[in-house]
């Protein structure tokens, strides 16, 4: 019975390198689909059961396993009866099933998407979109036999349209569709089988006229043209023969949109085709290709120019053969391919990804999607070369099917803006990725989201496939600047992209700028009423405080970078012509630390006595650990100096018995001691805050600045507040590397 059935009339095509087993299997799922299929048609017109068998034939030419061709069998049954699902999977099972169910997803996909280029795009967008449709395509195919089986009936619904001799609006859309997505993916799969015939349909309805014009060309002189090959074959194999050289030669067909192509792309007549008439040439090893070159080249005149050195000099993509145009006595041509199995195999198969070449969109723009690519076509490879072997060993089978389900392009996913646009985003992105991928402002805006119509959680992960529509805050809302991102998206869970990310901090470092600059310019209004300069110009004094633009001025005053006597002292800079005195009484009000200027602990012990007054000197300013002595004086207890004070000297030679022996007692960590910085340097724009910069990196308060200008040279005297002269030495040593800066030291 079974026996009968295999070899029933018609049924061949469906089974042909199938085991007994696994051929009944997909003729049982014919069987099974039949009485649904009964007087149905799919959306095309073609009756529902001629289109399965079609695309089970096309899939049998690829040599796909019983699997695959019973899900291209039965995945229509879906789309007529939606209870089929539930009986597929009990019936053939839960591989199958899951097989159907993406290969429907796969289906619709056409549906629902719009791959054209619309009016007002420009053509690099729809590019772009096309590209990221192709590689939608691919992942959304949770099991790669699925992708095959999508191109097959594609494949099965162009030939009924080419064998009705249709020529609508919907044989038009699905032939652009098909040379847009279909047969750019049968390319990179390196299925060419499907991807010559798909662009040849999609030329016949896109191009009626041109196919015409073609095919009328090719018929003309298909006799003659064949029968020279066939003389050229058989003079060649004889040549070989008698030289011992062991090679397979074959004529090689020319499909027609390649024969187009390449008139379009090299603006020739079809008159100059010279691979119109060609063949190839397989042999074992490189030192035999260039002895079948040689004998080729005695035979036949070569045509110099049309001559090229793949193997010596391959092409970027690794592409390697020998080609050459030689002319037979009659003026004839003929393009000879000579080439090792190996050669032919990357050729034909594609085990390297080299499809971007013969898309010709240049180098790869993603390694990792052209690795995934490359793999997938050495398992599709891999399977077409060991079928006429092991096609019916379990195991070759089985291990081939779990790699190829395995192999999807799952880390990223591709979802669809409800125009129809389809927006490639990382694996695990949210509809908070998805916004911020439209626009920033979008992004900003987001309040909520809905996928495929129901309104879900931003922190939904995104599913290839679905329809994402974005709720963003009204115009008022956006505009008062209540909208805006939440902190909480910056956790995880709410965002998968860096990019997303990092527009969203942006965001809220924009906010905090515009406050730091609005508490600047406060401040400094406030500054200019106290100091009675009210009608200064604020750019002006930008510009003599070292900073390009206002705006730097007042983000170094609102972070409080920017000493406020700095200002003071530049705004009263032309007051008198000479630098402005410090108040240091006014200065120690505004120091923030304990001072011993102002009363504070010294931190100074006199040997032999305690409780004693001590201040510091003026005129040396000492600062621990610097070695120090004391002079008494009238009526201010102790001053203290630094023992290399010139006045201190002076004063013990006039009252030797006044000196006292000091030291530096215990040191409080909030005690700072006065210091006086002289700096020489280059005058330049910037100096005076390139220099103040440091005083602050090193937590130096400066409570008195003094500067002047002669003949290129600035001269300026600083006093700061000081923990110890170790803090100052940091702060010395820096400075000297400043741009410009010849002196620098403490005075």
């Amino acid at each position: 019975m079974v026996s009968t059935t295999l070899h029933a009339e018609g049924n061949e095509a469906l089974i042909a390198g199938l085991r007994a087993e696994d051929a009944a299997r997909v003729l049982d799922a014919q069987q099974f689909a039949r009485a649904t299929y009964e007087d149905r048609q799919v959306p095309t017109g073609q009756d529902a059961l001629s289109f399965s068998r079609g695309v089970v034939s096309a899939l049998a030419a690829l040599r796909t396993d019983a699997d695959t061709r019973i899900a291209g069998m039965l995945f229509e049954l879906t789309a007529i009866d939606e209870k089929s699902a539930e009986q597929i999977e009990s019936h053939f099972g839960a591989e199958v099933a899951n097989m159907v169910t993406g290969i429907r997803q796969l289906m619709r996909l056409h549906e629902g998407v719009i791959i054209h280029k619309e009016v007002g795009k420009s053509k690099n967008s729809a590019t772009t979109q096309l590209e990221t449709l192709r590689k939608m395509t691919l992942a959304m195919a949770t099991d790669m036999r699925g992708v095959l089986v999508r191109l097959a009936s594609r494949l099965t619904t162009l030939r009924y349209f080419a064998e009705c001799k249709l020529e609508n609006d919907m044989t038009l859309r699905y032939a652009r569709e098909t040379f847009d997505l279909y047969a750019p993916l049968a390319n990179r799969l390196g299925v060419w089988q499907l991807k010559w015939e798909l662009e040849d349909l999609s030329f016949r309805f896109n191009d009626p006229a041109g196919y015409k014009k073609i095919a009328r060309m090719l018929e003309e002189r298909r006799i003659e043209r064949e029968s020279f090959v066939e003389e050229a074959i058989l003079r060649l194999k004889t040549e070989l023969g008698m030289a011992e050289i062991k090679a397979d030669v074959y004529g090689r067909p020319k499909h027609l949109y390649s024969i187009w192509s390449k008139m379009q792309g090299k603006d020739i007549d079809f008159s100059r085709l010279h691979d119109v008439r060609a063949f190839r040439v397989i042999v074992d090893d490189i030192k035999t290709c260039y002895a079948v070159l040689s004998i080729v080249h005695n035979i036949w005149t070569p045509v110099t120019e049309e001559f090229d050195d793949y193997i010596a000099r391959p092409k970027s993509n690794g592409y390697q053969s020998l080609h050459t145009v030689v002319q037979a006595n009659d003026g004839r041509t003929l393009e000879v391919q000579i080439r090792t199995q190996d050669m032919h195999r990357f050729a034909e198969y594609g085990v390297a990804a080299h499809w971007r070449y013969k898309e010709g969109s240049g180098g790869s723009a993603d390694q990792k999607y052209d690795e995934k690519i490359a793999w997938l076509r050495q398992l599709l490879t891999w399977k077409s070369e060991v079928a006429d072997t092991v096609v019916g060993q379990d195991e070759t089978d089985r291990q081939w099917v779990e790699q190829l389900k395995s192999a999807s392009l799952n880390d990223r996913i591709y979802v669809m803006t409800p125009q129809a646009r389809v927006i490639e985003l990382p694996a695990g992105a949210t509809p908070i990725d998805f916004a911020y991928h439209l626009h920033s402002n979008i992004g900003h805006r987001c309040r909520g989201a809905k996928i495929n119509g129901t309104m879900v959680p931003l922190n939904t992960a995104l599913k290839n496939a679905q329809t994402v529509e974005i709720i963003t805050a009204k115009g008022e809302a956006a505009a008062s600047g209540s909208a805006g991102p939440s902190r909480d998206w910056l956790s995880d869970g709410f965002t998968a992209s860096q990019r997303t990310r990092a527009k969203i901090r942006a965001w809220f470092n924009a906010i905090e700028q515009e406050e730091t600059l609005s508490h600047g310019r406060t401040v400094l209004e406030k500054t200019l009423q106290r100091e009675g300069k009210t009608a200064v110009n604020l750019e002006d004094l930008a510009h003599k405080l070292g900073f390009a633009k206002l705006d730097e001025l007042l983000l170094a005053v609102g972070n409080e970078r920017l000493s406020l006597r700095l200002i003071e002292q530049a705004l009263h800079a032309n007051d008198a012509n000479k630098a402005v005195p410090v108040d240091e009484q006014a200065l120690a009000r505004k120091s923030r630390a304990s001072s011993v200027t102002q009363g504070g602990k010294s931190g100074v012990l006199v040997l032999g006595t305690s409780g004693l007054l001590t201040s510091m000197a003026s005129c040396c300013k000492p600062a621990p650990p610097d070695p120090i002595v004391g002079f008494i004086t009238r009526g201010k207890g102790i001053s203290i100096h630094r023992a290399s004070c010139k006045n201190f000297s002076q004063m013990c030679l006039r009252a030797p018995e006044r000196m006292v022996q000091t030291e530096w007692g215990e040191l409080t960590t909030d005690t700072v001691y006065p210091v006086d910085v002289f700096v020489q340097a280059s005058d330049r724009q910037g100096l005076l805050r390139d220099i103040s910069d440091i005083f602050l990196r090193e937590k130096i308060n400066v409570i008195g600045v003094s500067t002047r200008s002669s003949k290129g040279q600035a001269f300026m005297s600083f006093t700061g507040e000081i923990s110890s002269t170790a803090q100052l030495q940091r702060a010395l040593g820096v400075i000297r590397d400043v741009k410009g800066v010849l002196e620098v030291r403490r005075t």
